[in-house]
């Protein structure tokens, strides 16, 4: 928690200045502290004299909150210098500011300057590759500061709020679950493992200097159903990462391409951490649309080796916007309003919605380029509540897949998936899926062949960031996926919301209507 208050004050300082602060006050459980800076950086390297004028101050907080603002105050705001500076130049740093702005206050209560609060940390960071939150404090000009910490407290409660509200969705589904239970779905095809070519072909497109990379996939017995899909990783991925969907789907009889995305993919993210150049996500979702354009424009003129007449457009996160806005899913009105809304309180338990602002401020989402006609659109992790609110149904008619796990803090379900769904969904065969313990990065496999036999996937972040076993969710995507590609192909309508449970892992599949009902239950 400290790492985290600290980063949050870290984008909320003041400008580089002539003469740094000489005096502190700090609000914490409803007391005041007037505090000498000097002072302050001594107690924090020895907390443990109780004869000076500040550890007698201290002694009015409880031990809990003693501790955590020593652990603040020492907590490392940025580590990696580069990486730092291409933060503080980032879109997101400025609603980060706005949403922060009551944490810390000029004397007599004049707002900090967004610039020159940049100026200062970029100042600093040429001295140091470590900046601490005393660093900064240190640096603070006039005569007095306040640091509000019971206004972090109030926004921390705001932040509970949110988590209770997609811990509610997960005790509905457990209960929908116990009602009525379903063993794992099996699939015509689930089975099947369809002999398949694997090649690479290179497309000029105008808007790339070099030839976009486009794997295709294609089985020797191709189904007759005139259907082959097209999937685009999301923002810091590579075609590699989802050889294992690829590998399913093809496998299950459909040609597949899988898009590279220069600019917006792993080699993009490395040069972003290492400070070789910035993110822009609106120049990222154009690219992304006009490289997906681009393709279908090379498999309907045979410059691909890919056969049919019916694309399903797939991606996973930013892949899957970028399918649903390629698709003719058309924003709605008002996104501005709901993007300040939504900033206001800094959603940390919904990191997409700054992203999503980004694109609209933007303009990025106006796709004008023609809409297509797609057979169905799947989306891993998608994103789009703000741009499509779910008390707007837009009636879109295209068959909608939407897959999620309850444990994604970047596109959480409650919001991302069913919130989006039911803004869109009018189709009968269309269903959202929530995988119970999956995350955000529970769909992409690092290091084939190896993480089959290791589950040594995503570069082993950990349980609490990947979720529950990746491979075993990854084969209940392939289902679901499997499992709605023939009923796209069939022409089936609607079914009932089932729930299914194989091993340890349980998802929920449901219909328009149950997921209407449980995102109206928990708005």
């Amino acid at each position: 928690m400290a790492g985290l208050l600290g980063s949050l004050l870290a984008l909320q300082l003041t400008p580089w200045p002539a003469r740094s602060a000489e005096r502190l006050e700090v609000s914490i459980d409803g007391i005041v502290l007037p505090l000498d800076v000097d002072d302050l950086v001594a107690w924090v390297s020895s907390s443990d004299d109780p004869r000076s004028e500040l550890a007698t101050w201290m002694q009015l907080l409880d031990s809990e909150s003693r501790e955590g603002l020593s652990r603040l105050l020492v907590a490392p705001v940025l580590t990696r210098r580069s990486f730092g500076q291409q933060l503080l130049r980032s879109w997101a740093a400025h609603p980060l500011l706005e949403a922060l702005g009551e944490l810390i206050r000029l004397e007599g209560g004049e707002p900090v300057d967004s610039q020159q609060v940049l100026e200062t940390l970029e100042q600093l960071l040429v001295n140091s590759a470590e900046v601490t939150t005393l660093d900064l404090l240190q640096a603070l000009p006039g005569q007095q500061l306040r640091l509000d910490l019971d206004a972090l407290v109030l926004a921390s409660s705001r932040w509970r709020r949110q988590l209770k509200r997609h811990q509610g969705l997960l005790q509905d589904l457990g209960r929908e679950a116990l009602l009525s239970s379903s063993r794992a779905p099996e699939t015509r095809s689930s089975n099947s493992s369809l002999a398949f070519q694997q090649s690479q072909h290179p497309i000029r497109l105008p808007h790339r200097t070099r030839p976009l990379q486009v794997e295709t996939w294609v089985p020797v017995d191709q189904r007759r159903d005139g259907l082959w899909l097209v999937f685009m990783p999301g923002l810091g991925g590579n075609p590699e990462h989802f050889h294992w969907l690829a590998r399913r789907v093809a496998g299950a009889g459909w040609p597949v391409a899988l898009l590279e995305h220069p600019g917006s993919d792993a080699a993009a993210v490395q040069a972003l951490l290492q400070g070789r150049q910035p993110f822009d996500g609106t120049r990222a979702l154009e690219q992304r649309l006009q490289d997906l354009a681009g393709v279908l424009r090379a498999q309907n003129d045979q410059r691909l080796p890919l056969t049919g007449e019916r694309v399903v457009i797939a991606g996973h996160s930013l892949g899957a916007l970028t399918a649903l806005l390629a698709a003719g899913a058309k924003p709605q009105e008002g996104i501005g309003a709901r993007c300040r809304r939504a900033l206001k309180d800094l959603p940390l338990t919904n990191l997409s919605r700054l992203l999503q602002c980004e694109l609209a401020e933007g303009k990025a989402l106006r796709w004008g380029a023609d809409s297509l006609e797609p057979a169905a659109v799947v989306g891993l992790n998608s994103l789009g509540s703000l741009v499509w609110a779910p008390g707007q149904p837009s009636r879109w008619p295209v068959p909608l897949l939407l897959l999620g796990g309850t444990l994604d803090l970047i596109t959480p379900p409650l919001d991302e998936q069913l919130g989006v769904f039911s803004a869109l969904a009018s189709h009968p065969s269309s269903r959202v899926v929530v995988v119970e313990g999956a995350s955000h990065f529970s769909p992409i496999r690092v290091g084939e062949p190896m993480a089959v036999q290791q589950n040594d996937d995503l570069f082993q972040l950990g349980e609490e960031l990947v979720g529950r076993d990746p491979i075993s969710v990854q084969a209940v995507i392939g289902v679901e996926i499997i499992d709605f590609l023939e009923a796209v192909a069939a022409g089936a309508s609607g079914t009932e919301s089932q729930h299914f449970s194989r091993g340890e892992v349980r998802w929920h599949r449901l219909n328009p209507e149950t997921a209407a009902d449980l995102s109206a239950r928990h708005q």
